[in-house]
Parts: C-alpha cells; structure tokens; sequence
C-alpha cells in the first residue's frame, strides 16, 4: 500500500511519502535505544513538565491537525477538533497522575515478615523502545492513548501509523519534538506493513502494541510470540446494544445514533448490533430509523456535515457486501442500503438499518466498518444476552435498563471488556480500555494501561539476624 494521503471525499491523492529505506529505519531505532537510556531516569516531574507541554502545544494546533485528519482519513472535521482536544486531555492526565499511578507498592507487615523479609515493596520499571502499530480511524486519539502513558512511564516510542495517515504521524513526531522531549523519544516510522516484522524482531524493541484488525494483531501476536516480547492488542468490535423492556426508549433511540454512526460509523467500540426487547421493539426502530435518516452526509469539511465519507474504496466495498449478503437472504432495509444518491466522487454510503438479520448473514457475525446498524427483536433478557454474545468479539456493550435485577445480570454475562448502561461507550484515561475474545488483550488508558509496559519489580531485604 502506498504512504500517502488520498483525500476520502474526492479520491483525490494529495501527497505521496517515500517509504524510509533501512538505514533510516536502522538510525531511527539506534536513537530510541540511546533516548531510552537518559529518558528512563528522568523524574516524574521533568516527563510530566515537557508532556504537559506536548498537551499545550495540541491546543494551540487543534484547528490545523483537525483539518489534516479529515482530509487524510474523511471524519467530520467538527468530530476532529474534539478528538484532538481529547488527546490533549489524555496528556495532561498522565502528566497529572503517572507518579501516583507507578508508585512503589508495599506489601502488608505480616506478608513482608511471612516472607522473611524485613522490608519489601514492588517498583515499576519501563521496559525500553515500544513499537506502535496504529490504525487510520482515530489518527491521533489512538497514538496518544498509548505514547501519554508509556513516555511518562520511563518507555521510549517508534510509531507506525496506518499508510493513509502519513501527515498525521509525521505530526505527532513533530509535537513531541517541539515539546522538548529529547531526541529520540517519539520517531515515526514511515514503512510498509511489510517493513514491520523485521523491527518487532530486533532486540532493542522490547514490546509492541497494536489497534487494527483481526489479521494484523494475529500478525505481531505471533512474531511477538515468537520473540518472547509483550504485546497488547485491541482488535475489532461488534458492540451490542440492547434496550431493554424498561428502557428510556426515547433517549435509547437518540443515543443510538451517534452510538452507530461516530467517526462515520469506522470505530471499533460503536455499537453495531441493536437488540430490541419486543415490548418496546417497534417504538425503538421508527425512532431509530428516522434519526439514521435524518443524518446529513456530505463534504466532510463542512461544519454541518454529520456523516462524512469512509475512509478508502475497499472499506466501503466491504461494507457494501455485507449489506447485499444480508438483503439477499431476507433482511429489510429500513433506510439507506446504497450509496447516496448524487455523489459520484468519494466514498460515501448512506446511513443504514437491517431489520430482520439473522445468523446466516455475514453481517450477523462479521463487523462493519461504517453507518449500517443492525436491528434484533427478542424476547426476554436471557435470548437478548444470547445474541448479544454470539459474536467472535468482546470489546465493549451498551445497555438500557432502569431495572437493578438487569443490571446485575448484564455485568455478570456480558462476554465484552466494558458494560455501558443508559449510555454510549466513551474511552476515557481514568478507564481501563480493552476487549476479550477476538477483540484482543490487555488493557490500554487508568492506571492498567500505563503497567502494561512496565517491569514490576520485586525489591526484597533480608531480616538482620537478631543478636540474641
């Protein structure tokens, strides 16, 4: 795939990169081994100094980078402001809260003493150079939910970025940079996916984390593997989103419109599968139908726009199989279904909804990857709880229910790395974020994220012998 940016709404290639040869690629990782070995013993207080700067600068940009996102990957340029204000707001967390979240650990007296320790605590240590191999749907939300926590945790990072976002990545390298953080920290790396496995083998990158699909996260899973080196994976979603006899059906409909269609409906924690208690099935579905309706798509650049394009020819491709796959054997478009009429240029589609799927479709078990959403009528708790993990993915879940009883059974048996109630999933950096099943493993943002690219450290001292 070529590095370059291909603007979504036009297919119009603006800017082509040359792919960095190996001596680049080989000078870039002897900058990150030598970064890592002045940035690991910094004070907290120096990395949160220079990271609050990143976080400054962010602001100062907001309107420029949001501008280069949609055009390089076609969101909303209004959604793109608030993502880069986002990021922001992750940088100053961390910066805020990365000495308390790694702070040495102490065991209670009796274990230290049961262990025959006079004193004993565990240290966090950073592991070293962490490769990031990130996805084009959040070009910038999804790096600096990684590069907050592991700078201000002593980690150095080389980042691959998606092919279709090389201006974004390149910018990213760039804040860092301007921040003043020392030479070496934050580099991207302008490769082909091809170029990846021989970095992940080579023994100054000590773990790689990686957001994208299926294929490449069994990909760095296994050359990871291979290489004995940790890894965190968050894959794709299927997110369920189940309304439930008790639900506010009203705000439930509302909400699930921006649920299904955020960043055009390319995020891996939208809720896809909408699963409908029967009693209030019908209210839920007219309300639904219309808001999805209702959505206006166009020029992404627009400030009125709510639907943009999706990002590239095959993913809307992808998208439309999906949707024939279903209509072909029995499912009812009860709005969209096609690509919107008079708009030749680009790659958009209509904002869609399937009622009648069922497991023989594709789409039933497969994840789509823009503005289609499909309905589910069932009824009663436990077949809603059956469809909803009847998935390959567990990322996250949405459910709508005043009633305690629900509640507990939801959490309980949902297969999913979050559970959402009367509300849309949201990443957040005080809030673990990962998924289960095929949606991958670890967690990223809180205080888990920022360990999983540390060493936690035992740090023993014998008792003195006593005199008498």
């Amino acid at each position: 795939m070529a590095i370059a940016t291909v603007n979504p709404a036009t297919g119009e290639t603006l800017k082509s990169f040359g792919a960095m040869g190996p001596e680049e690629v080989e000078r870039r990782l002897a900058a990150a081994e030598s970064a890592f070995a002045g940035w690991r013993t910094t004070r907290f207080e120096e990395r949160a100094r220079l990271v609050l700067r990143a976080a400054d600068l962010l602001d100062v940009d907001r309107d420029d980078i949001a501008r280069t996102m949609t055009v390089e990957m076609g969101k909303p340029v209004v959604a793109a402001r608030a993502e880069a204000a986002k990021c922001a707001k992750a940088l100053r967390w961390y910066a805020e809260h990365a000495a308390e979240l790694l702070a040495d650990e102490e065991p209670s007296a009796d274990d230290v003493r049961d262990s025959g320790a006079e004193r004993a605590r565990v240290h966090y240590r950073p592991l070293g150079v962490v490769l990031a191999v990130m996805p084009w749907n959040f070009p910038l939300w999804q790096v600096v939910r990684f590069a907050a926590p592991a700078l201000m945790a002593g980690n150095v990072a080389l980042l691959k970025h998606a092919s279709n976002v090389p201006q974004t990545a390149l910018y990213l390298e760039d804040l860092f940079r301007r921040a003043g953080l020392p030479e070496g920290c934050f580099q991207t790396l302008l490769i082909g996916s091809d170029g990846v496995e021989k970095v992940l083998r080579d023994p100054r990158v000590a773990a790689a984390t990686l957001t994208g699909s299926e294929p490449a996260g069994r990909s760095v899973a296994a050359i990871c593997g291979d290489e004995i080196k940790k890894t965190v994976l968050e894959l794709g979603g299927s997110d369920p989103y189940l309304v439930l006899a008790s639900a506010d059906v009203e705000r439930a409909a509302v909400t699930a419109v921006t649920a299904r269609t955020q960043n055009n409906g390319q995020s891996c924690i939208a809720a896809k599968r909408f699963i409908v208690h029967a009693d209030v099935y019908d209210a839920f579905a007219e309300q639904f139908t219309a808001g999805m309706r209702e959505l206006t798509v166009g020029d992404p650049l627009d400030e009125g726009t709510a639907i943009g394009p999706l990002a590239s020819e095959r993913g809307r491709a992808d998208l439309e199989e999906l949707v024939e796959d279903a209509v072909r054997k029995g499912a009812t478009a009860l709005c969209g279904g096609s690509r919107p009429e008079g708009m030749d240029r680009g790659w958009f589609y209509s904002p869609t909804v399937l009622a009648g799927v069922t497991a023989d479709m594709r789409i039933h078990h497969e994840e789509t990857f823009g503005p289609v959403a499909t309905l589910y009528r069932v009824r009663d708790l436990d077949e809603a709880l059956a469809v909803a993990n009847d998935t390959p993915f567990g990322l996250s879940s949405n459910v709508w229910t005043r009633d305690d009883t629900e509640v507990e059974r939801c959490v309980r048996d949902l297969q999913a790395g979050g559970v959402f109630f009367n509300g849309m999933t949201a990443s957040h950096p005080a809030l673990p974020f990962g998924g289960v099943k095929r949606s991958g493993y670890g967690r990223e943002l809180s205080g888990h994220g920022i360990k999983e690219f540390c060493n936690a450290t035992t740090v023993w001292f014998g008792a003195e012998p006593s005199d008498s």
